[in-house]
């Protein structure tokens, strides 16, 4: 599905991405993890081709990212706000999305239904902008959305960080059925190993934008990780 091949990613002469070789399965729920800096944000901004790399390449599908745009339909992001349009309610964001996607307002409306526990009923009808949501609603709305586009890839940066414990496990809940049901690949990146380690079938270890480790997830991932983690 994606396959890196020799990238490198630098900020004033200093390496922050060097994959020399990753190939990431139709189906997989990656879980990428690492301290600050480690380089995940930055790779997930080069799956998109929202930054370019120095060196390598990028494929999704077999064409490349940076010079193909043809990935875009099929793939779905939300890494921060900055994905949202906020000057816009709820309502009208996944109006929007769904017009984009050839999806009637009938169509939105129900689909939003599958979302009213995850809401919690503190997103629609609030009578609020986007902007002056939280960050755990702003994130409740940009995860609706991707999913309204019915991808086949979907990138989260950090998902569990600003969302209560209760709303972290219907996350963790829905992500595990939409791949049972659809087959999504999804890649994930967190600092929360438990949440990170239950949800993914893969987990990916960047450390000074090297992958160190790469492990499918078993019984006993978690514990090797934090033993990693340890001081």
């Amino acid at each position: 599905m994606i396959t890196v091949n020799n990238l490198i990613k630098a900020y004033a002469g200093k390496v922050v991405v060097d994959i020399a070789a990753l190939q990431v399965n139709e189906g997989e729920i990656i879980g990428l993890v690492g301290n600050n800096g480690a380089g995940k944000t930055t790779f997930f901004r080069l799956i998109l081709d929202l930054i370019k790399a120095d060196r390598g390449s990028i494929s999704s599908k077999e064409k490349n990212v940076a010079v193909s745009e043809d990935w875009k339909p099929y793939t779905a992001a939300y890494l921060d706000e900055g994905f949202l349009i906020d000057y816009l309610t709820p309502e009208e964001y996944f109006y929007f999305v769904g017009k984009l996607n050839n999806r009637s307002k009938a169509d939105v409306d129900e689909f939003l239904k599958n979302f009213d526990t995850f809401f919690d009923g503190s997103v629609l009808k609030s009578g609020k902008y986007i902007r002056e949501l939280s960050k755990g609603n702003q994130f409740k709305v940009g995860i609706a959305g991707c999913l309204l586009q019915n991808p086949e890839v979907l990138l989260l940066d950090e998902p569990f960080a600003n969302l209560d414990p209760t709303t972290q496990m219907r996350l963790i809940k829905m992500l595990k059925e939409m791949h049972e049901r659809r087959r999504m690949t999804i890649l994930i990146s967190s600092h929360d190993l438990n949440h990170v380690t239950d949800v993914s079938t893969r987990i990916l270890l960047m450390e000074k934008g090297l992958i160190i480790k790469d492990l499918h997830t078993n019984q006993d991932t978690l514990s090797e990780l934090e033993d990693y983690f340890k001081v």
